[in-house]
């Protein structure tokens, strides 16, 4: 009987298993194939690149592996990894049967009118074996869809964290970036100052032997003035961009981490070329999780059709049986059981059919969320595209500005000194270039942001290292 049992329970898990749910499709993209601006056709290959290239400047690269390691945001949602896969565990853990050994012990005094003898005594039972916990036949896939979906929660779960990686890397790399603008703006402003300050010392001197008006003095003493209220402008952006990088470092020491020193060199990868949007799907982990959702929500559909079908489970056990402890493994003794059970739903008031609608409904929704999810992706793509080409050329338009208007003030200064020019059109030279090289750094650090956009929108470099674990 007992090899009958085992036989039957072999034969039926090989049968199990045929799944009801949907083939699955993926949806159609509702986005073009390709991308419009000159960023799409040069630069860097994005399929060539990851963040540790991307980022030239090795300071900033040090920083980032440090949040890497230490943000807090970042820790939470690597702990959510942890839960998705303990909870597939659980769940695929329900398609193979389970095997427990008991010991079980019972003595009860049993009164006269209850005892078959007749006679009140003491009954003794004690058991000793292994027991098969009810254990469901997946004759129609319901487990087996169940663990479907929680793996695709898993992947979804796991590609969010990669997200939220990419997000970190660049939520870091802007805050340096702006931390270097605030730097270099209030670098200029100091310079500026000392400059104005140095001007309005020699129009106080020459206003007392009378060779300066009162509206000489006052124009030079509102430039100072100025360079002194943009000085504690671009120390106040300075330190906010600084606490978000400690924030975003996570550690205690972070403030010592950040260098001081002003950056020359471009800290990223200055050109990006990206692929096709179809790549962009392959590539970016918030539309993966998507994905993964939708193939959940599909595999739950396989559930729901399973609840209409036959439901069979098995329960057993064997071992060996005595009414005296000294007497369980001897001869005679042994003992099993088997209990097979079959329930089959006849009537529920629709609650089948509705958990069916509800599974339904879910996949569709699913696959709303993932065309928009793509829709997104593309537009932050077309954005930062945009926003790399056109931020290019005006960095260059500045940049000659700024040059210009240095040259002007150069001019300026010496036909004033010369007495050729009146001092009004000497501070108003003052006045444009000081303007004109703060639009530079604007600008310049504007266009290295919109290049960690792009990086960031393309998927973030994180492919080799997924396809690494």
């Amino acid at each position: 009987m007992r090899i009958s049992a085992l036989s039957t329970l072999l034969i039926a898990m090989a049968l199990g298993g045929c799944s009801l749910a949907p083939t699955y499709e993926r949806p159609v993209a509702p986005v073009a194939d390709n991308w419009a601006g000159e960023s799409a056709q040069r630069g860097s290959p994005i399929n060539q690149l990851v963040w540790q290239t991307f980022i030239v400047d090795p300071d900033l690269r040090r920083l980032v592996v440090i949040a890497l390691g230490n943000n807090r945001s970042l820790r939470q949602t690597l702990l959510d990894i942890e839960q998705a896969r303990a909870q597939y565990r659980i769940q695929r853990a329900d398609q193979v049967p389970g095997l427990n050994a008991n010991a079980a012990g019972n003595r009860q005094r049993l009164p006269a009118d209850l005892a078959n003898n007749g006679r009140s005594g003491v009954v003794s039972n004690y058991q000793v074996g292994l027991s098969l916990p009810e254990y469901e036949l997946d004759l129609f896939g319901r487990v087996k869809s169940l663990s479907d979906s929680a793996l695709q929660e898993y992947l979804a779960t796991e590609e969010a964290a990669r997200a939220a990686q990419i997000a970190l890397i660049a939520e870091v790399s802007q805050a340096y970036l702006v931390h270097d603008g605030a730097r270099r703006r209030l670098d200029l402003t100091q310079q500026t100052l000392i400059s104005r300050e140095y001007s309005f010392a020699l129009i106080s001197q020459r206003r007392s032997n009378g060779a300066a008006t009162a509206l000489d003095f006052q124009e030079a003493l509102g430039l100072v003035e100025q360079s002194r209220a943009e000085q504690e402008s671009n120390l106040r952006q300075k330190q906010q961009a600084f606490n978000a990088l400690v924030l975003l470092l996570g550690t205690k020491d972070a403030a010592k981490s950040i260098p001081e020193r002003l950056q020359k060199e471009p800290m990223l990868v200055q050109d990006i070329a990206p692929d096709t949007t179809s790549t962009l799907i392959e590539r970016r982990p918030d539309i993966l999780a998507a994905e993964h959702r939708l193939q959940a929500r599909n595999a739950d559909i396989g559930a729901a059709r399973a609840a209409f079908f036959p439901r069979i489970s098995l329960t057993g056990s064997f071992g060996t049986s005595s009414a005296q402890m000294s007497g369980l493994f001897e001869g005679g003794s042994r003992s099993w059981s088997f209990v097979p059970n079959l329930s089959m739903p006849l009537f529920d008031a629709g609650r089948n059919r509705a958990g069916l609608s509800l599974a339904e409904a879910r996949k569709d929704s699913a696959v709303a969320a993932y065309e928009g999810t793509i829709q997104t992706a593309f537009r932050e793509v077309a954005d930062a595209l945009a926003a790399t080409d056109t931020l290019r050329r005006e960095e260059a338009a500045r940049r000659a500005l700024a040059n210009t208007s240095s040259e002007t003030l150069k001019l300026a200064k010496a036909r004033y000194e010369g007495g050729i020019d009146s001092h009004l059109r000497y501070l108003d030279a003052q006045r444009t270039s000081f303007v004109n090289e703060t639009g530079f750094i604007e600008v310049s650090t504007q266009r290295q942001i919109a290049l960690v956009d792009l990086f960031r929108s393309l998927g973030g470099g994180w492919s080799q290292q997924a396809k690494a674990r």
